[in-house]
């Protein structure tokens, strides 16, 4: 496989393309000219290529649609062996709001990190959520579908509105900002002198 977009090559490559092919004739012909279409979906071990986020927190299993800067669709399957469900609530297991706005946002990070060469570098985090509304408990065996748009892009934020159904139910939606921050210096921060310790 060629390399793509910065010197990426494999998977990563193929999703970080700079050339979208979306329509079925352009995706024919690209094939048969020896040119890899653009991914427009992922698997959970390219998901985990692009995203920081490891269990129990990643959020997101599978995207099964995505056009670049524009919208992705992702799916999570709720399983009663999550831990949060262990106290939340006892007898009565409910995924909690805030994490369904957390896997909107997952599900926006692909979508943005796709775009960031240096993403290793980097971490997505909140700036801002806004009118989120729950309208549907979501329940162990439950699929999420989380469908994200973008309203408003730049290369280090992002504006998005999310909806996250089960059974094409509306149970969750947001709008949520997130920007990308430097991580920190992890052998900086090993090296640092903890309080009351001597130099």
């Amino acid at each position: 496989m060629e390399e793509r977009s910065g010197g990426c090559g494999g998977i990563l490559g193929v999703v970080m393309s700079d050339s979208p092919l979306t329509s079925a004739g352009e995706q024919a012909a690209s094939e048969t000219a020896g040119v890899t279409p653009e991914k427009t979906t992922m698997d959970i071990v390219e998901i985990m290529a692009i995203l920081p986020h490891r269990y129990p927190l990643l959020l997101i299993d599978r995207v099964i649609e995505m056009e670049r800067k524009v919208r992705i669709v992702a799916i999570k399957n709720v399983t009663a062996n999550e831990p949060h469900f262990v106290g939340h609530f006892p007898d009565y297991p409910i995924m909690p709001g805030v994490l369904i706005v957390e896997a909107i946002a997952q599900a926006g990070g692909a979508l943005l990190l796709t775009e960031i060469p240096d993403r290793d570098d980097k971490l997505m985090v909140f700036t801002g959520i806004e009118n989120a509304k729950f309208r549907r408990a979501v329940v162990p065996g439950d699929q999420l579908r989380i469908e994200v748009t973008v309203l408003n892009w730049r290369r280090t934020a992002v504006k998005l509105i999310g909806k996250a159904t089960v059974d094409g139910v509306l149970a969750c939606e947001a709008t949520i900002m997130c920007m990308l921050v430097p991580r920190g210096n992890k052998k900086a921060a090993a090296e640092a002198p903890v309080e009351g310790q001597a130099k």
